[in-house]
């Protein structure tokens, strides 16, 4: 089954309106008439949505996402954006259960399943991060814990709602540090989140499911990354924060 490949620029707590207008300007000659093979999202603060929103809102090859949802509908929470509030900025999907969210914020498996079930339920589709510690790594539990993320955080989850997620895969050790994982590692984990979704909702949704690479990707790693059987995309960080570097992995990871 060929899946198609996903590209998404997660600017983290980076560029505020202005810059994302600059950003979307030299962005924009090379996406607005164009058609990508691959789905191309941008994932800005919440504060830059609204002009990320002006400035792509007519381009059909690029897609908004957002940072993070809350679990809570509405009321006495803040600081805090619903999902149904993400609806009126035209975003698609949303990141959930990034490491940065789990290890600073504090967010258990509980309650990122609580966010990926109240994003299903607006129909935004989850980009559901998952991924170990080197600490694990070296441990011998990189499995484990890939399981457990996996378990509890698609728990409730129905065939349709895993039809519209996307899994990104980040090793901890591996996000903003320069340091990648290679080729062969990052494979070898996404085979085994792909036998996990086998078994927890059958061989024909894992086999359509796609799950990213996120992890210090670059312009001169995205090919080999992505030619991996496994590795449908990337979620990138600090490199997606210029239009021209984000631009070059897209091109060079779907030449691959």
């Amino acid at each position: 089954m060929i899946r198609r490949p996903i590209f998404a620029a997660n600017w983290k707590m980076n560029k505020g309106p202005s810059e994302t207008e600059d950003f979307a300007r030299a962005l924009l000659p090379h996406v607005q008439h164009q058609t990508f093979p691959c789905d191309v999202v941008i994932a800005p603060p919440f504060v830059s949505l609204a002009k990320a929103a002006e400035m792509f809102g007519n381009v059909t090859s690029v897609a908004l996402a957002a940072q993070n949802c809350s679990q809570f509908d509405a009321g006495a929470y803040t600081g805090e954006v619903s999902a149904m509030m993400l609806r009126e900025f035209y975003v698609h999907y949303v990141i959930l259960g990034h490491s940065e969210r789990r290890a600073i914020y504090g967010e258990t498996d509980e309650i990122i399943n609580a966010k990926m079930k109240k994003a299903r339920e607006v129909n935004l589709k989850p980009i559901f991060c998952i991924g170990e510690t080197l600490e694990e790594r070296e441990g011998g539990k990189l499995e484990e814990v890939l399981r457990r993320q996996v378990t509890k955080g698609l728990e409730g989850f129905s065939e349709k709602d895993m039809a519209d997620t996307v899994i990104a895969y980040e090793p901890v050790w591996a996000i903003g540090t320069g340091v990648t994982a290679t080729a062969a590692q990052a494979q070898e984990a996404h085979a085994f989140v792909r036998s996990l979704i086998g078994e927890n909702f059958g061989a024909d949704t894992a086999a359509r499911i796609r799950i990213q690479y996120g992890g210090s990707v670059k312009p001169n790693n995205a090919a080999e990354l992505m030619a991996c059987p496994d590795i449908d995309g990337a979620l990138i960080g600090g490199a997606a924060l210029e239009a021209p570097s984000f631009l070059a992995i897209i091109q060079n990871g779907t030449a691959a």
